[in-house]
């Protein structure tokens, strides 16, 4: 049985490429302590099918800015988006070192392909399972470090922390029940999204925003909370739990969308967000659940070679591709708020860094552009970790334990019940920002 220790250099929590990257990236002198709440691959990095972007060259670079705020609807942070593109090169570079097996031309180049609001190919891919192939290769890195430590089923509940600083978590081991105080000089949160809160997702029902909530509770800013986007096509299904997500690279690669007589009815290549509403204006007007995704229309070998993974998962559903169309219908997939941080991943409390999806650094706006995800959380996340590198500093042992004497330990004493609330404190902060958004439209619109 792995034994947690009571101190350690960093912490951070998810096992996802944000915080893989980021324990890959902390100097190798420091302990590192990487927990998830599940296995390991129980991310929605892991589940990624699509690809992840790269600046293919520099002529490229205003038109993938302008793909990127044209997304977001121009409520990008330009600062952050400018250092996800320009670090892009050196990301894929980074994930080829590690042994990441992208898609080449004959000649030995990486290939690209396209995806809605892109107005280029410039996403590298692995098949449909970049993800997959990206996380299990970082995995593998980051086990065989000696100075991290990865420990499934342990839930992050808490955080240790005063008004001044953060100085660790509380924690619950999911094996024995036991309940750990964990000091950290630094807390780096990369747990995610938030999908597990809502009926219909593409996301694993373990992420339900716990870091969100307990940072709301805690005072750390939090961003655009009501930014949640939809992904238009997830397969059809009456069944209980997480949807499959049909990749935008179909798309981008030829498929069509079709009403209920199987007539084109949308420019399939817009944003997420224009696509899906295009699609529940047609189920409305159709008065179906679903509309149709056909994928024929792309070369049957490249389907084969591109897309195995969607094919067999449609086969196990009944549905032959290469003979019919799919039922699609949209999603929740991606949060785009989340917990305020800068390009170096910083939150507004002293050591205390927010990676990934959990956190929110204003790089994807209002909408997410295809396949800018997996590229935002490796970018930053290596960024957290240098900016913790190079600013290192022992936390005060005195002003940490006087913090986890302040802990009221009965609020853990039923942390099923405690996630519960926490997913009650994120619904609600929700509501409230879309409340008050929409009576700050109301009130222009007046105007």
């Amino acid at each position: 049985m792995i034994k947690l220790e009571k101190k350690y250099d960093v912490i951070i929590v998810g096992t996802g490429v944000a915080g893989l990257n980021c324990a890959l990236n902390i100097s190798p002198d420091k302990s590192v302590l990487v927990i998830c709440k599940e296995t390991p691959d129980k991310s929605d990095s892991y589940l990624a099918q699509g690809g992840i972007c790269r600046l293919p060259e520099e002529g490229d670079y205003q038109c993938y800015f302008d793909d990127t705020m044209r997304a977001g609807h121009y409520e990008n942070n330009p600062v952050t988006v400018d250092a996800m593109i320009r670090g892009s090169q050196e990301v894929i570079d980074d994930l080829i070192g590690y042994g990441v097996d992208f898609a080449r031309n004959p000649d030995g180049s990486l290939a690209y392909t396209k995806e809605g609001g892109h107005s280029r190919p410039r996403i590298c891919f692995h098949e449909d399972t970049t993800g997959r192939e990206i996380t299990t290769h970082l995995m593998a890195a980051a086990r065989a470090r000696r100075n991290i430590l990865i420990v499934p089923y342990v839930t992050m509940l808490d955080i240790i922390c005063d008004d001044k600083a953060c100085y660790g978590i509380v924690a619950k081991d999911g094996k024995n029940g036991r309940l750990y105080r964990l000091f950290a000089d630094y807390t780096v949160l990369a747990s995610g999204g938030i999908g597990g809160i809502f009926e219909n997702s593409t996301n694993f029902r373990v992420l339900t925003g716990d870091a969100l909530a307990i940072c709301l509770n805690h005072g750390v800013a939090v961003d655009h909370i009501n930014y949640i986007q939809i992904h238009p096509t997830t397969l059809y299904s009456k069944k209980k739990g997480r949807r499959f997500l049909i990749s935008e690279s179909v798309r981008g690669e030829g498929a069509v969308l079709l009403d209920k007589n199987f007539q084109r009815f949308t420019d399939e290549l817009k944003p997420r967000d224009v696509v899906t509403a295009a699609m529940r204006e047609q189920m409305k007007k159709d008065g179906t659940d679903f509309v149709w995704l056909d994928m024929r229309p792309i070369p049957r070998e490249e389907v084969i070679s591109h897309f195995p993974g969607i094919v067999q998962h449609c086969l196990n559903e009944g549905y032959d591709v290469f003979r019919e169309c799919i039922p699609v219908v949209p999603a929740q997939h991606y949060f785009m708020g989340g917990i305020r941080s800068d390009t170096n991943g910083a939150t507004t409390m002293p050591r205390l860094y927010a990676v990934g999806e959990t956190c929110c650094n204003g790089v994807h706006g209002k909408n997410r552009l295809a396949s800018n995800s997996l590229l935002e959380s490796l970018l930053f996340a290596k960024r957290a970790a240098q900016d913790i590198n190079s600013h290192y500093s022992p936390e005060d042992i005195s002003a940490a334990k006087a913090a986890e004497a302040a802990l009221d330990i009965s609020k853990y004493s039923n942390p099923t019940k405690l996630l519960r609330e926490y997913k009650q404190i994120v619904h609600s902060a929700i509501d409230a920002e879309n409340a008050k958004c929409a009576e700050a439209q109301a009130a222009k619109e007046e105007a």
